[in-house]
């Protein structure tokens, strides 16, 4: 499990963050902090593998955490930034000093989603490596964002994209519906429907049309040419 940290001096805040990451799998809440000092001591006592931090709060801010963090080379601790601050100062800080990614207040699920999902993918691939070779590295990482923008319609991401190819590989040969994708990854219908649409446009997948109990048309549909190949170029 990926230990967690969330530094947030605003209560209702810290647990909507908390109950976001509690429908995410693969992580587990270490501890809710409000400040740069209480936050720092657990980093010191306790293993953590990454801190949601903010940055606006009373006394020392997040960037002053991370900053610490940084300087003193002691912890091998990860930090995505979730918070209201928005200018490019504050931001070009975060990523100079090695944050994950960077969340502005208010997001949705799905964008909370897509940062934990993709860290989670990059943790667990790089313990599992010893050595990478450039082509590797480029393809799983460094060339897949730009490669994202340029590949695929306007309102979709790489990332969810990945997890709802994976959900659809994960039926095999078996039809299913929107609902039952957008309840096994976590986002909501209305964005995997979008998704569907894409896949079934570009010949990916077939759809269907049966009707329910009280004869209401439900549309299923089927994995007619998807594999994670298809799309290796995207993610």
């Amino acid at each position: 499990m990926i230990k967690v940290v969330i530094l947030d001096d605003d209560p209702m805040v810290a647990e909507f963050n908390k109950r976001y990451l509690q429908e995410i799998e693969g992580f587990q809440l270490t501890a809710i902090t409000k400040s740069f000092n209480e936050a720092l001591e657990v980093i010191k006592s306790e293993v953590v593998d990454l801190i949601l931090l903010d940055i606006y709060m009373a006394g020392k801010n997040g960037l002053e955490l991370l900053q610490h963090i940084r300087s003193e080379n002691k912890w091998s601790v990860d930090v995505i930034l979730v918070t209201a601050a928005d200018d490019v100062e504050s931001i070009q800080t975060a990523l100079r000093y090695g944050a994950a990614d960077y969340i502005i207040k208010p997001f949705e699920f799905e964008r909370f989603n897509q940062a934990l999902t993709t860290y989670k993918e990059k943790y667990y691939y790089f313990k599992k490596q010893t050595f990478l070779k450039q082509e590797e590295l480029d393809r799983k990482f460094l060339l897949q964002q730009e490669k994202k923008q340029m590949s695929l319609p306007k309102g979709l991401t790489s990332n969810t994209l990945q997890l709802v190819v994976e959900a659809i590989l994960e039926k095999g040969d078996e039809a299913f519906s929107t609902d039952e994708i957008a309840e096994r990854i976590q986002v909501s219908r209305v964005s995997v429907r979008k998704y569907i649409r894409y896949l079934k446009e570009i010949g990916a997948l077939g759809e269907r049309m049966t009707y329910g109990a009280v004869g209401r048309p439900v549309y299923q549909y089927i994995n007619k040419d998807l594999s994670k190949s298809t799309f290796q170029h995207l993610f």
